[in-house]
């Protein structure tokens, strides 16, 4: 479980995330929707513990910032970081030692396999299109087997095959119990792969939409999503917001 108290950002003076609070149980995937700016990817970063913030953030009850932590935690960056002189193969077998992994490479050659990286062992980082780059660090992502894992718009620049993959592996992940929280501003993307969704402007949570309460109202998430963060009135979400 994924639990973010009252977690507050700032750059200077500029508020990025302004007391956030949601929580991701086991086993379900959350969704940070929000135009660029909102504070998604910031929010992200300090899950992460990349950043230094106000608040508390705790996974399966421990500090987001302790090793233990940290070992239950996978993510994928918006923007792929790989190393310019390793192979794919290495990559991933950089992620296996770091992890201390056991009776991975059937798992490893099955995830290099459904994101079409197969044949690509041998190339080197910085040979890979942007594409490929955002696959193999899905791949890298995924290889510990996480109780956590953190997407940040990970489908921009992948093929309609890996968005197909990266969907099936959503479902997957949320069967095995896994905590997923995903960021994007494409709203057509997530479709209906979603649990909870965490409408952001601002760097504020400004509602929460259920998937469970959709049927109490006749608009979409698309629809919610623009009177929300276009300034509309947001009553059409009282009922699911915490």
């Amino acid at each position: 479980m994924l639990n973010v108290m009252q977690v507050t950002k700032k750059y200077h003076k500029v508020v990025a995330n302004d007391d956030i609070s949601f929580t991701i149980p086991d086993g379900e995937i959350g969704i940070l929707l929000g135009p660029n700016g909102a504070g998604k990817s910031t929010i992200i970063k300090c899950i992460m513990g990349f950043l230094k913030y106000q608040g508390k953030i705790q996974m399966d009850g421990l500090d987001n910032k302790s090793v233990e932590a940290k070992k239950l935690m996978g993510y994928v960056p918006e923007i792929p970081s790989l190393y310019p002189n390793l192979t794919v193969d290495e990559h991933m077998e950089f992620i296996a030692r770091a992890y201390k992994l056991k009776d991975y490479k059937e798992y490893k050659d099955e995830l290099l396999a459904r994101f079409d990286l197969e044949d690509k062992k041998k190339k080197f980082g910085d040979e890979l299109s942007k594409g490929m780059q955002q696959k193999l660090s899905i791949c890298c992502g995924l290889l510990p087997r996480p109780k956590l894992m953190i997407f940040d718009e990970p489908m921009i620049g992948l093929d309609p095959h890996a968005i197909k993959e990266l969907k099936l592996l959503l479902g997957e992940l949320r069967d095995q119990g896994c905590t997923v929280l995903l960021s994007t501003h494409m709203i057509d993307s997530i479709e209906e792969l979603w649990d909870t969704t965490y409408i952001m402007k601002d760097g504020k949570v400004a509602a929460v939409v259920r998937k469970e309460n959709m049927g109490e109202t006749d608009k979409s998430l698309e629809d919610i999503f623009f009177e929300i963060t276009e300034g509309e009135d947001k009553s059409i979400v009282k009922g699911q917001e915490e």
